[in-house]
């Protein structure tokens, strides 16, 4: 015979759900009853699951976690393995365990997200952004399923979202450049298709407005993605077309800038005497290129940990949506450095 939540209440005499509150130390339990269900569990070997405490508790346990996009950033990224480290930590405290959605080549139809997160009875979804981001997530977010995005904006009455101030990171990096000397100023971007490249870019254009400087196109050039090849590709295009470089370039990740820098350095360009360089997100890998980059720091851990604390609030109702804009750090290395005194 098949032991199961309902068997073990059939056997006891009471309910499925009076079951799953003692499986889940509910307080409103008489100890005679508590302890005639633990004794048949017992006896019969039953070992409660998420399934059997999900069936009366509408509860699994279970998180979400998807990778937006069918042109995806996933583990290789090191910014969004570090925030989902933090994240996973803290919804390790809090009492839950991490389900990750596979959008490869047998879920390509769209993604379908809803349909999964509700047969797997998730409590709640972390949306990683990455780029065309399928229609099923705006699905998703605008569900009865709670949600909190990284560097995408979800706008779902169940949902919130959380990341860096792109414009204040995008004018402290043209300030630091102008007070240095610097007036011919560039950029480095992913895909047009991706909204927080995007947002970097006008915060830089408008930033470098603001200073009265003008803004020269040709010296604006995306790549593909966020990785090193793009940098790489997107400078080589930049030298390749004969036209006058930027003194000062700002990439919109930290991968993007490596790859420029290795593209710069092959073509007989010196960093910074040559062109500055700032990055983005601060990755470890910062500390040990040649010269050591500049960059954006944004905070992983507290945005991890954040976005874990937003999400348990929504999903326990003790909170509405919450939308966090956190402050981003300029941290200054050898690849920047003064071109001029003013």
């Amino acid at each position: 015979m098949t032991i199961n939540i309902k068997t073990i209440a059939e056997m006891a005499g009471v309910s499925v759900s009076t079951v799953s509150k003692i499986i889940n130390n509910y307080s409103d339990i008489s100890e005679e009853t508590k302890t005639k269900v633990l004794e048949i569990m017992k006896q019969t070997g039953y070992v409660p699951s998420n399934s059997a405490k999900t069936l009366a508790t509408k509860k699994s346990n279970l998180i979400g976690v998807i990778f937006a996009g069918k042109l995806n950033i996933d583990f290789t990224h090191p910014f969004f393995v570090e925030v989902l480290n933090a994240f996973k930590k803290q919804m390790g405290f809090l009492g839950y365990d991490l389900l990750f959605f596979s959008n490869e080549k047998s879920h390509a139809i769209d993604g379908d997200y809803l349909a999964r997160c509700r047969h797997f009875h998730v409590d709640g979804c972390i949306i990683v952004t990455g780029q065309q981001v399928e229609p099923s997530i705006s699905e998703l977010d605008h569900s009865e399923i709670p949600c909190i995005g990284v560097d995408i904006e979800l706008k779902g009455k169940s949902s919130g979202y959380i990341m860096s101030d792109n414009y204040k990171m995008s004018y402290k990096v043209v300030e630091h450049f102008y007070l240095q000397g610097y007036r011919e100023l560039g950029y480095i971007g992913s895909t047009s298709e991706s909204d927080i490249s995007n947002m970097r870019e006008k915060g830089y254009k408008d930033a470098i407005e603001s200073f009265g400087l003008p803004i020269t196109e040709n010296w604006f050039v995306n790549g593909e993605n966020f990785f090193e090849e793009s940098g790489y590709e997107a400078v080589s295009r930049m030298i390749d077309s004969g036209a006058n470089l930027p003194r000062a370039i700002f990439a919109a990740s930290d991968l993007l800038a490596i790859g420029a820098m290795k593209a710069l350095r092959e073509r007989g360009f010196q960093i910074p005497q040559d062109i500055a360089i700032i990055g983005c997100d601060d990755i470890e890998a910062c500390k040990y290129t040649t010269p050591a980059l500049s960059t954006i720091r944004q905070n992983k851990d507290k945005i991890g940990r954040l976005a874990a604390s937003l999400l348990f609030d929504l999903i326990n109702s003790q909170s509405e949506t919450s939308n966090v804009v956190v402050e981003p750090e300029l941290v200054i290395r050898e690849s920047c450095g003064s071109k001029i005194t003013v």
